[in-house]
């Protein structure tokens, strides 16, 4: 007979799982809190969310971030996904060792030193640091990302499906994008939103790739925390959690109406 989990074990999954996700439910109904003083309950209200829409610095900030994490992830997944494939397709060629390193060195590499890697650069090809700067940035180190998430993929995959199209006179540009492509998109998707997410987040980067004009969200959030947390930053910090936890949700629904369709 199978026993059930132990009192131990539930009490640690507990504690763990208060350790992640209570300071986020603190910080959700702080962000709720009618006084000014972030660590004295003044009631409920929505004052603080008024007051972010009103925010123009921080607004301005998020819209900056949102385009650098939509732009660097759709290039990482163009870059990532022809390197995932060139890795796993291509065989034992001259130079493949060192190729590979380089696509991985970024997901083993400290954000330091990749930042200021960037930033001299930068500084050697005297570009002007700003938006597009910080966008090949995030590109970079997303890129590794997802080809190793779409390389998996294509580990898996079932060769014969395109040597059909193939021997039916498909040629192997077409074959890809109406057979390969369509089969691996979740994985591309998957990495997509993995390295959206990660240029949305990123801090260190940033800071050494940016210029005049191009403050990130993650960047305004910090340089105004040094001063003191401000009730704004509870609101909009909740906003992400927000869509983060909706986008979760209708990956996992999407999901489940394909598995539904699938068995049907």
């Amino acid at each position: 007979m199978r026993k059930g989990p132990s009192i131990f074990n539930v009490t640690l999954v507990a504690l763990g799982l208060a350790f992640l996700y209570l300071p986020i439910a603190i910080l959700v109904i702080y962000s709720f809190n009618a006084s000014r003083l972030v660590t004295i309950w003044g009631g409920w209200s929505t004052r603080w969310y008024v007051a972010l829409w009103h925010d123009s610095a921080m607004l301005d900030a998020a819209w900056t971030s949102l385009r650098i994490a939509a732009l660097s992830a759709t290039a990482a997944c163009v870059i990532g996904t022809l390197a995932a494939v060139v890795l796993v397709r291509a065989g034992r060629f001259r130079g493949r060792t060192m190729f590979s390193g380089m696509v991985y060195a970024p997901l083993v590499m400290p954000e330091v030193i990749t930042g200021l890697s960037l930033l001299l650069l930068f500084v050697a090809l005297d570009v002007g640091r700003g938006f597009w700067t910080v966008t090949i940035a995030h590109t970079t180190v997303t890129m590794s990302f997802v080809t190793v998430v779409v390389q998996s993929r294509l580990l898996s995959f079932d060769c014969s499906l395109e040597e059909a199209a193939m021997d039916l006179g498909c040629p192997p540009l077409k074959t890809f994008l109406t057979i390969t492509l369509p089969l691996i998109f979740p994985a591309v998707a998957a990495g997509w939103m993995l390295a959206f997410t990660l240029s949305f987040d990123d801090l260190v980067i940033a800071s050494f790739s940016t210029g005049p004009g191009a403050t990130t969200l993650p960047m305004r959030i910090y340089s105004e925390v040094r001063l003191g947390v401000k009730p704004e930053i509870n609101a909009i910090c909740t906003i992400m959690i927000a869509v983060v936890a909706l986008g979760v949700i209708a990956a996992a629904l999407v999901g489940k109406r394909r598995e539904w369709v699938g068995r049907t």
